[in-house]
């Protein structure tokens, strides 16, 4: 059994992280720290910068624009490893909504 997976603390889907753009700066130990894949450092929409406060839109166009996204979240096992990683605390796990349909 792998490190990460004595970490797991959710089924997959469960929890996934939450990233705070207002903080995040892109750097990316997030993304080699999961071992699930679940994150991407990719150049955000002008849709995910609405919202942002001064201090968000300062570092935004400082770091290019680039944030850590959520691109499987039906993968995240809650190990927390991302968290643990990210140098500006910008990421938090959190119970995912569930959807009704």
């Amino acid at each position: 059994m792998s490190k990460a997976n004595e970490s797991c603390k959710q089924a997959p889907g469960k929890i996934v992280p939450l990233i705070d753009l207002n903080r995040c700066e892109g750097k990316g130990p997030c993304v080699s720290a999961c071992p699930y894949e679940v994150l991407l450092v990719k150049v955000s929409s002008k849709e995910q910068r609405t919202g942002l406060s001064i201090k968000g839109k300062i570092k935004g166009f400082v770091h290019g624009w680039k944030y850590a996204n959520v691109i499987h979240p039906d993968l995240c096992q809650a190990c927390g490893e991302c968290v643990k990683v990210c140098p500006e605390q910008a990421i938090t796990l959190v119970r995912r909504e569930v959807k009704l349909t």
